[in-house]
């Protein structure tokens, strides 16, 4: 595996849970990161991210008033926030398939099941800066792209690798009237 510098990584921890961010701070300075924000919720992280450059956030899914869920659909509207492309790790204890697709289709870019490792959370944070995913634009959807299987086995007019690989955001609704 790969060994990764994060001391220079800046990261926005948001937990209504004190105690699981001051988890998630302890692990992050464990590999090495030196700057790490926090918020109660996201709220408060909408705040941090106007008023701070964070390269990963860690939400939790169930907070209130706003949930990580919500807070990362404002995220990927991107008429709030600066950045819509940040990644999003959602840290959560509901693990089901459908919870999984909810997150997925809010544009989380990787999900993370409770109770927390430094192990998986290492992962995590390794995928999204050594794998990023491309984002990707529909008049439905933005955010990272959905698919992980590979498939180059797939020859039709929409192949991934027909895009343009220099760009970040590929935009299907584009590629749809140009395979037309």
């Amino acid at each position: 595996m790969d060994a990764y510098d994060f001391s220079r990584l800046t990261v926005l921890v948001v937990d209504d849970n004190c105690h699981m961010r001051q988890l998630v701070r302890n692990i992050l300075y464990a590999f090495g990161c030196q700057t790490i924000h926090d918020a109660a919720d996201g709220t408060q992280a909408i705040s941090m991210l106007q008023s701070h450059q964070i390269d990963i956030l860690i939400a939790d899914w169930m907070m209130k008033p706003m949930d990580g869920i919500e807070l990362t659909k404002i995220i990927r509207k991107g008429d709030v926030v600066p950045n819509p492309y940040v990644p999003v790790i959602m840290l959560t204890a509901h693990t089901t398939m459908q919870n999984i697709l909810v997150a997925r289709e809010a544009g989380v870019t990787e999900y993370l099941a409770k109770p927390l490792t430094p192990r998986s959370l290492l992962t995590r944070l390794q995928m999204v800066i050594g794998n990023p995913r491309p984002f990707v634009r529909t008049a439905q959807f933005f955010g990272p792209d959905r698919r992980r299987k590979d498939s180059s086995f797939y020859t039709g007019p929409e192949r991934r690798e027909d895009a343009d690989s220099t760009k970040d955001t590929f935009e299907l609704d584009d590629m749809e009237e140009d395979a037309a």
